[in-house]
């Protein structure tokens, strides 16, 4: 029996395993891990922190779990300990009166009916006082001398536990081969004498375990079980979820950065693909917005460019380093930078020496924030000019940073030159008013003082110099007053007038005057001349200032001819045929005009006094100093015949004549039209008037 339980106790190591060393995965590239890093800081903090949230309470329960099936095994394995102990006790206290007694054959049938009806008991020993073994089932023994008796030759070695306290059973597990053995071991003590110790070998309950280890298994699968779900939920999660919702945060963000161009072509159905569906509707909706509102900018830029272009004033834009963003045509026009590309240009460096020195300081205020504006006057010596310079800073919404500087530029010439010709014109109309009334004052203070010295004679002669005088008086005056109802902008009242009484009766008025400069006066009118649309009493002031000064400017000797035809406003000459005298053609227009003709062969108009001849307070006669006047008379038939929608031209040559002309329209023409057509002309000359 010994050679046996020693068999059985070298059988019982435990094999050695393969695989935990040699057999493990080769370790991972670097670049694995790299990847997994990226592919987790893809996701955002929220759907980390719910991993992350996950991964502990799947642990927290993972743990639980185990501590209660280790609780479970640890109370299966107290119950088998306790129904071992019941055997052993059970089994001793049957046998201990019998071997008390000596009675050894019934201590082994008891032992052996004991171990025959209980499956769960391998071994029995009953060892003596000393620890020999003298019984054990199943039997291993050899004969003794007699050959009678089978006697056991092996030792029981007591645990120190059951030597220290010999009174109380113990119980142990070992393994085995066949599994794990519960040892019992139970002293036998009868009267307080110590017979033996009683060692049973008794097996754990196999359903027990098996329950305990199919709960193992069961919970370690569940828990494998929820790993999977978790990796596939996060996988899922990625790939109909996370992925989705970072290519909406791309969008999102393209649309932020102003890419309204951006759409999601991601195949995704259910609340999400509703989602990105209405993200690619919304991003088309704001692509269109911006375009209609880059066409509105656009519009808005241009109108803004075009109605910077038409102004009358010139206009420079800078920015904040001084450099020229934008020019308008007037500008260039006033500065002479026709052609040229100034943008990007310093303004300093593109204008005139003078005229830079005078800007740079102002300008440089501006720049460094130390003024808002700037006005200033300056002049031009070519093309001679006057201008006004305003700098206004042009500034954020917070108004401390400078963007810019806005320069305006006035042309004050006309103004400038206006106020000269009215400083002209009040210092000959104070001479020419001082003069008559000084005049009259000393030749009716001379009637008053010597009224009864003086003959009759030299009495009517006084009276007619203060007649005379008072006459000049009095066409001063009604020249100023002409050119102010002129000025004041009210409304001509036209009607449908026959020139040919007006041409005669001023002819008429001047035949004296005519006949006293022995200058021959004419009239040659068109047959059937077609009567026209206008203001009676201003073209006669008209013929009555253009007849006069020809008959005033008229040597002896001369002629004065006053002309009236039909004037086509366009016609294509057609060569000359035998019946013609002179090339004719035929009317384009269907109503023409009646053009009016003044020549005299007076002493003629030099081509510097032409181009101002028309000016108001311009007077031929503050260089010639041959005739008098206020220079109003031909301003006044220039202001009447643009009244009309019509304009006066002369050609004049000295020493030879002068001849003026002008055309008025047909009783049929529209009176709003020449209204229109009137203050087209005045347009047309003040342009011409500021590029002069």
């Amino acid at each position: 029996m010994k050679s046996n339980l020693i068999a059985r106790n070298s059988s019982g190591a435990i094999p050695e395993t393969k695989g935990s060393i040699d057999g493990s995965a080769p370790p991972k590239p670097k670049s694995m891990w790299r990847r997994i890093f990226l592919w987790w800081s893809e996701f955002s903090l929220q759907t980390k922190l719910l991993a992350i949230t996950t991964l502990v309470v799947s642990l927290m329960m993972t743990g639980i779990t185990f501590f209660v099936l280790n609780g479970i095994q640890r109370d299966a394995g107290m119950n088998d300990t306790r129904y071992a102990r019941d055997l052993g006790l059970l089994l001793s206290g049957n046998v201990t009166e019998l071997i008390a007694q000596g009675r050894e054959k019934e201590v082994a049938n008891v032992a052996e009916q004991f171990w025959r009806s209980s499956q769960s008991i391998k071994y029995i020993f009953f060892a003596d006082p000393d620890g020999l073994i003298y019984l054990g089932i199943p039997i291993s023994a050899t004969p003794d001398s007699d050959g009678n008796e089978l006697l056991l030759t092996r030792r029981l070695e007591l645990p120190t536990e059951i030597v220290k306290r010999p009174k109380n059973p113990l119980v142990r597990q070992h393994l085995t081969p066949q599994g794990k053995i519960n040892d019992v071991f139970v002293p036998m003590i009868w009267k307080g004498e110590q017979l033996g110790t009683l060692a049973l070998g008794v097996k754990p309950n196999e359903s027990t375990l098996a329950n305990a280890a199919l709960t193992r298994e069961v919970t370690v699968a569940v828990f494998i079980s929820i790993w999977i779900l978790v990796i596939l939920g996060a996988v899922f999660n990625a790939l109909t979820i996370t992925r989705p919702v970072k290519e909406l945060l791309r969008g999102v963000r393209a649309i932020a950065d102003g890419n309204f161009e951006a759409r999601i072509s991601f195949p995704m159905g259910g609340e999400l693909g509703e989602l990105l569906n209405g993200f690619n509707a919304m991003a088309s909706q704001l692509e269109d917005y911006d375009d209609a509102n880059i066409e509105e900018l656009t519009a808005a830029q241009v109108k803004q460019q075009s109605l910077i272009a038409t102004m009358a004033d010139g206009a420079i834009l800078l920015d904040e380093k001084g450099k020229i963003v934008l020019v308008n045509p007037t500008a260039r026009r006033l500065f002479r930078w026709e052609g040229r590309k100034l943008e990007g240009q310093e303004l300093i460096n593109e204008l005139p020496e003078l005229l830079a020195l005078e800007l740079h300081e102002p300008l440089l205020a501006i720049l460094k924030n130390s003024g808002e504006n700037s006005d200033l006057r300056s002049s031009l010596k070519e093309p001679p000019r006057t201008l006004r310079i305003v700098l206004q800073s042009v500034s954020d919404q917070s108004g401390e940073t400078i963007k810019g500087v806005a320069v305006t530029v006035q042309d004050l010439t006309r103004e400038v030159e206006l106020n000269a010709a009215q400083s002209r014109f009040i210092s000959n109309v104070s001479h020419e008013l001082r003069t008559p009334l000084f005049n009259i004052k000393s030749y009716v203070e001379t009637l008053h003082d010597l009224g009864d010295k003086l003959s009759e004679e030299e009495k009517k002669e006084f009276l007619g110099v203060a007649n005379a005088e008072t006459d000049r008086l009095t066409r001063l005056v009604n020249d100023v007053l002409d050119l102010s109802k002129l000025e004041s902008g009210r409304t001509m009242q036209v009607e449908s007038i026959d020139l040919c009484p007006a041409m005669e009766q001023t002819l008429r008025n001047y035949r004296l005057n005519a006949e006293e400069k022995e200058v021959e006066l004419k009239l040659n009118m068109e047959k059937d001349l077609p009567r026209i649309l206008g203001n009676w009493d201003l073209l006669l002031q008209v013929l009555d200032n253009l007849i006069g000064n020809g008959l005033k400017f008229s040597s002896k000797g001369g002629s004065l001819m006053v002309r009236a035809y039909t004037w086509p406003d366009s016609c294509m000459a057609s060569p000359i045929n035998e019946n013609q005298v002179a090339p004719s053609c035929e009317l384009i227009t269907p109503l023409p005009k009646v053009r009016i003709e003044i020549s005299d062969t007076g002493c003629g108009i030099n081509d510097s006094d032409q181009q101002r001849i028309f000016d108001r307070f311009y007077r031929v006669e503050n260089t010639v100093h041959t005739e008098v006047g206020t220079g109003l008379g031909l301003s006044i038939v220039k202001g009447i015949i643009e009244k009309h929608g019509g304009k006066i031209s002369m050609a004049s040559e000295v020493n030879l004549g002068t001849t003026f002309w002008f055309d008025l329209p047909l009783e049929n023409a529209d009176a709003d039209e020449l209204f229109v057509q009137a203050e087209k002309n005045n347009y047309q000359n003040d342009e011409r008037f500021s590029s002069d």
